[in-house]
């Protein structure tokens, strides 16, 4: 299959690196090649465009920058939060939502997990999340966008329930808040003060970005116990020399998606909204999955009754069409989608289930063709 013919529509799962992003990255792949830790001249010039690096991620977060932790993704990062956080406090528990990204449901099964349910939009029930807190509960977890269904989260009033059963406390057991904004980063405010929260992570390789870089904001006065040892690189926190390009492509992706993301965002929802209403049109029985009103522009996940996804996804390649039946990182996995499960759905009806992620290229015509290519293989199976 040639480039020419593909349409993406998995955003989601992977985006392009932006051409500014990798103008940025290539000096530091061999012209400024030095460990920033040494002492000499070009090092400490690299060691300038690192801190440089920091503080303008840090910008985008309203953070100070000595509250960044590079890390090698978003996977790290959320299990530098999780497993940083509760191997201090043996005997303490931790609350998720039910829709968790695996890389924080699984490092959380570590612990004393309580999962908070989510209504049949995908929005946590707050006042589920209210009765989970007790007083061993010292982290929160929630994600502020859903990779799947792409609901967003009420992260503001989740943070104002936190702040409140941690004045109510008679010990002085912390309680924090951290978010996976992973699938957020392209089009939410990303201000740590303004959303309540005390650990924040972010994926490079979802806006633009190269794969294998993130950063977890850890707020001042916060200690985790690292889960990588050595040199004491990232405040103690995450030691190894650092992947200066990678770091410098994050912030420059960050930059760019943050500064952008207002018109973006307003693009990709008249995209959004045409495949629904086309969709319907062309497809009457198809449902839509996850919130309507607090969605990502970008998000369009459905279920076609009576189709296989699997089945689909293979066919729609053919078509030149490349979508997903959910997590990129759970592609490989013959069970249904635990947050399509968490919804309500039946195991039937996540597996006729199909997620479409638009991005920075795709346009009306990529839309028409998504939803006549999808029509026309669903008719020959009718």
């Amino acid at each position: 299959m040639s480039k020419k013919s593909i349409t993406y529509l998995d955003y989601a799962a992977a985006t392009p690196v932006d051409e500014q992003v990798l103008k940025a990255m290539q000096p530091y792949f061999a012209e400024q090649f030095y460990n920033p830790a040494a002492t000499y001249g070009p090092a400490r010039e690299v060691r300038q465009a690192l801190t440089a690096a920091r503080a303008r991620t840090a910008h985008w977060l309203g953070a100070r920058p000595s509250e960044i932790i590079f890390t090698a993704g978003g996977t790290e990062a959320n299990n530098l939060a999780i497993h940083g956080v509760m191997r201090q406090f043996p005997g303490a528990n931790i609350v998720v939502s039910s829709i968790e990204h695996e890389s924080v449901l699984r490092p959380a099964q570590d612990y004393d997990c309580r999962e908070v349910a989510v209504q049949p939009d995908g929005r946590i029930d707050l006042e589920d999340l209210r009765r989970q807190i007790d007083d061993d509960t010292v982290l929160v977890s929630l994600m502020y966008a859903n990779n799947e269904i792409g609901t967003v989260q009420p992260i503001r009033e989740a943070a104002k329930i936190i702040a409140e059963k941690r004045q109510q406390r008679a010990s002085a057991q912390p309680l924090y808040f951290h978010t996976d904004a992973c699938q957020a980063a392209n089009y939410l405010d990303l201000h740590v003060a303004r959303l309540g929260i005390d650990l924040m992570t972010i994926n490079g390789g979802k806006l633009y970005g190269p794969k294998q870089s993130g950063l977890l904001y850890v707020k001042a006065g916060l200690q985790l116990l690292p889960l990588i040892e050595g040199g004491g690189q990232e405040r103690n926190m995450r030691s190894g020399t650092e992947n200066v390009a990678a770091i410098i492509g994050l912030a420059h992706a960050l930059e760019l998606a943050q500064t952008g993301r207002h018109q973006e965002t307003k693009r990709l929802q008249a995209l959004q909204q045409q495949f629904f209403e086309e969709l319907e049109k062309a497809i009457p029985a198809a449902v839509i999955n996850g919130s309507r009103r607090y969605r990502l522009p970008n998000n369009i996940h459905i279920t076609l009754p009576g189709q296989d996804n699997e089945r689909l996804l293979i066919q729609l390649e053919a078509a030149g069409i490349l979508a997903a039946a959910g997590s990129a990182c759970s592609a490989a996995s013959t069970e249904p989608s635990h947050v399509l499960g968490a919804l309500g759905l039946s195991d039937d009806e996540a597996r006729a289930s199909v997620r479409f992620t638009m991005g920075r290229t795709t346009d009306a015509a990529a839309i028409q063709t998504a939803v006549t290519t999808l029509a026309r293989l669903i008719d020959r199976t009718v």
